[in-house]
């Protein structure tokens, strides 16, 4: 039996998946990147290897992507994390038209065509707001772990808006509702909101499908999901595990190439 593995290295986490040559996903990781994106890439390579059981030897080849994709040593090619998301989103939901990525520096839509191909794209990769790093500076703002954030913001009784774009502007913007007393929950909310608002600017320049899927570990914040579908006037489903999609196309790549 012959492996594939797909490493994706972002700023904030390390995805690697490994498929077999029946393109059937055995085994996956994911790890903090820190402040070595290249020995990232090899622990989460190393862990995805151990939890399929096999010897990295076995592996026929490997495909990088993601904001570090260039230093993953294991690698033999790249691919765009555009190329990859679309291929990962249309793999796992064949009839998936549009695939909204929020990753750790950046986010996107990407409108997909027949075979996973990209017909469309839009990004925000100058600055981070709306994205997972935005949320992560307001999330400590609040005081709050990154993963409770959604379920803070579902207590939300007050609509409140946060209008910086910056979030730098936008954490002062936090500071400044906590100083007036307005709840925890308000706040998250509001964050969840300020991101939602400003991905669907992405969303609405490339198309809405039939079928949206939301990629990333933003896509675990069901409050941004559920603000980003009211945004775009449309229902978006989430992967199971949203945070290896890009990974997984990665893989996929790699077992074309091999049979290439």
């Amino acid at each position: 039996m012959r492996y594939f593995a797909g490493i994706d290295v972002g700023s904030l986490s390390a995805d690697a998946v490994i498929i077999n040559e029946d393109r059937v996903i055995v085994a996956y990781a994911i790890l903090p990147t820190g402040n070595n994106s290249r020995r990232a890439g090899t622990d989460a390579f190393d862990a995805a290897v151990a939890r399929a059981g096999i010897d990295p030897s076995q592996v026929t080849a490997v495909v990088s992507t993601g904001y570090s994709r260039d230093r993953v040593l294991q690698a033999g090619e790249s691919k765009t994390e555009i190329a990859c998301h679309a291929k990962g989103a249309h793999f796992l939901f064949p009839d998936v038209g549009t695939v909204i990525d929020i990753g750790g520096q950046d986010s996107k839509a990407i409108r997909v065509g027949p075979r996973g191909r990209v017909v469309n794209f839009a990004m925000n990769d100058k600055c981070a707001a709306g994205t997972g790093r935005f949320l992560e500076v307001m999330a400590a703002a609040l005081q709050v772990p990154l993963g409770e954030m959604d379920q803070l913001a579902a207590q939300s009784t007050e609509e409140l808006t946060i209008s910086s774009i910056c979030t730098v502007f936008a954490e002062s913007e936090v500071v400044s509702l906590i100083s007036r007393g307005k709840t925890p929950a308000d706040i998250a909310q509001a964050v969840c909101r300020a991101i939602a608002r400003r991905t669907s600017g992405l969303v609405t320049r490339v198309g809405v499908a039939e079928r949206v899927l939301m990629t990333g570990g933003v896509a675990k914040n069901r409050a941004v999901v559920a603000l980003l579908s009211e945004q775009i006037g449309h229902p978006i489903q989430v992967p199971e595990e949203p945070q290896i999609v890009g990974a997984l196309g990665a893989a996929l790549f790699a077992s074309e190439t091999r049979a290439a």
